[in-house]
């Protein structure tokens, strides 16, 4: 018994060495943070409006950190690209992934170990949150969600839909209205979010699932109708389109969210100082004014809450996923 004891003790030293010295190396980088520019990988093309939202939050995001923080564009695979990219690189806290809903649907689809939200990459906060608008083109003939319902039963095959394809949110949104009203609307798929918007002008598609400031001009102008705001209550930036609910299809509701992560293993005393730095800047009375005109309700809760956002999310879609029968390709 004492030569079992005795021989143990250089192995409890040894691991309590490793644990003293990872520790360590993590309070020198927690300490040192950042200590050289930061980038925001982007999934979205430029010019969209998550990547407008991105680069208007590093200007006052750099002055806090104290370092640059860029913005890159990776889009493809329906965010996929950019994910891969992020997961991969040191989890120091430099790199930073401005992830969407689509990712997390991309996890319900094909559970790629490499990026899955939660895991691969870790929250550090929610940043905005915006109900999708239902828009047609005036060519429809429609100019109420009722008189859309009612020509999609008279002519079923005669609705087509956009969306941001295979596993988008848009693609859910528009395969649960046909669940929830039994249309037979076809769907129209596009490589990335917005890029229907040329053809629903031009009427070559039907209908689209969009961010209420991509559409707003459009609404204004007459170039499009909106047929309801895919949210629990009306938005500033259009308060004269219904919601779903009160224009008479209730329990469809879809928002586009997104929000930053890190690798897995990023220091938490690192993610505690991005998200801290980047809800403050979210909170200034300016920030949060241009967000309200853009259509967005401003995040800044902390990771753990989260994280739980994203498992909620990932319950309520996987069931559309299930019974639409959405594969993945």
């Amino acid at each position: 018994m004492n030569t079992l004891t005795l021989s143990a003790k250089p192995w409890r030293i040894s691991l309590g060495c490793l644990a003293l010295t990872a520790l360590l190396a993590t309070s020198a980088l927690a300490q040192s943070f950042p200590s050289k520019t930061v980038r925001i990988i982007e999934p979205a093309g430029p010019g969209s409006a998550v990547d407008v939202f991105a680069r208007k939050l590093t200007q006052d995001l750099a002055k806090r950190l104290g370092q640059s923080v860029v913005v890159e564009n990776r889009p493809g695979a329906n965010s996929a690209i950019g994910a891969r990219e992020a997961a991969r690189a040191a989890p120091d806290g430099h790199t930073l992934f401005h992830a969407n809903i689509n990712n997390s649907l991309n996890d319900l689809l094909t559970r790629d170990p490499c990026c899955l939200l939660n895991e691969a990459l870790i929250p550090i906060t929610k940043l905005t949150s915006t109900p999708l608008v239902m828009v047609v083109n005036p060519g429809l003939g429609v100019k109420s969600l009722k008189e859309y319902l009612a020509l999609g039963k008279s002519q079923p095959q005669s609705l087509t839909f956009a969306s941001g394809g295979n596993g988008s949110i848009t693609q859910l949104l528009g395969t649960k209205i046909n669940l929830v009203t039994g249309l037979q609307a076809r769907e129209i798929p596009y490589k990335a979010i917005g890029a229907e918007l040329p053809d629903l002008l031009a009427g070559h598609v039907g209908a689209a699932y969009l961010a209420p400031v991509v559409v707003a001009q459009h609404i204004r102008s007459g170039k499009l109708i909106a047929l309801g705001v895919a949210g629990a209550r009306r938005i500033p930036i259009l308060p004269e389109v219904p919601t779903m609910a009160e224009a008479g299809l209730a329990n469809v509701e879809a928002s586009g969210w997104n929000g930053l992560f890190v690798p897995a293993g990023t220091p938490r005393t690192v993610i505690q100082r991005l998200q801290t730095d980047v809800a403050a800047v979210m909170a200034s009375p300016a920030f949060r004014e241009d967000a309200q005109n853009m259509g967005y309700e401003l995040g800044g809760e902390g990771a753990d809450e989260f994280s739980a956002y994203i498992k909620s999310e990932l319950q309520r879609w996987g069931q559309v996923i299930r019974d639409g029968n959405i594969k993945a390709e």
